[in-house]
């Protein structure tokens, strides 16, 4: 599989991830994209032995978009400490089977995951067992009945958007685990990390990477 890179330089790498491919290994024993990149490193620059890719932050394995990877460990140690602290923003496309309520509009949930079902749960007030969850969102468009939502996470928890979407009664299409009561064919589910902007960990620039909607049926009304 060939990756498809949005932006590099000598201390990051950013991609576009296909939904369906894991960022980093689990029990599935699955190629991840670390490993593609690993690949792509090595062949691009005829590098021997060992390549080094960090992972800066996920997306779950049905959803699509930018994913930030350091091709250093200095790159890394500072962008983790970006994301840490709050310093990124990240814009999500979610397309939703019910129209929201309010058009745009601030949600805030304690999230509780359970990892031994992999799936977590959004309460509306205080829960001491939570972690605060924040994300703003707003109505793009409407096509054959399906809303196309942008969001902007101000926290990010396990599956937010996707559960904090669900507590409003707005599904993303194909996801089985909160709400949608159909999958889409290739299993994935209709939610794109579309645009990263972040602090260059060497240049202290602003870099700003937008990554294209998935060519799939789902998403053509859209495009």
């Amino acid at each position: 599989m060939a990756l498809d890179v949005l932006f590099e330089d000598n201390h990051v790498l950013v991609v576009n991830k296909p939904a369906g491919l894991l960022v980093h290994g689990d029990e599935t024993g699955d190629v991840t994209l670390a490993d593609l990149a690993k690949d792509y490193i090595k062949q691009k620059y005829n590098k021997p032995g060992n390549v080094f890719i960090g992972v800066v932050h996920r997306l779950d394995r049905p959803v699509s978009g930018v994913v930030l990877l350091a091709k250093t460990s200095k790159a890394l140690a500072r962008l983790n400490e970006l994301f840490r602290s709050k310093k990124t923003r990240k814009i999500y496309w979610a397309i939703v089977l019910n129209k929201p309520q309010q058009e745009s509009g601030t949600l805030v949930h304690w999230l509780v995951k359970d990892a031994s079902k992999n799936v977590t749960k959004a309460f509306a007030k205080e829960n001491k067992a939570g972690a605060r969850s924040e994300l703003n969102y707003r109505l793009l468009a409407s096509q054959q009945g399906k809303y196309l939502l942008e969001v902007n996470p101000i926290t990010g928890r396990p599956h937010q958007i996707r559960v904090q979407l669900a507590s409003m009664r707005c599904p993303i299409v194909g996801d089985l685990k909160y709400g949608a009561p159909q999958p889409l064919p290739d299993k994935s589910i209709a939610l794109h990390a579309r645009e990263l902007h972040f602090e260059h960990p060497t240049l202290k620039t602003t870099i700003t990477v937008s990554a294209s909607l998935p060519a799939t049926p789902v998403w053509k009304p859209f495009i």
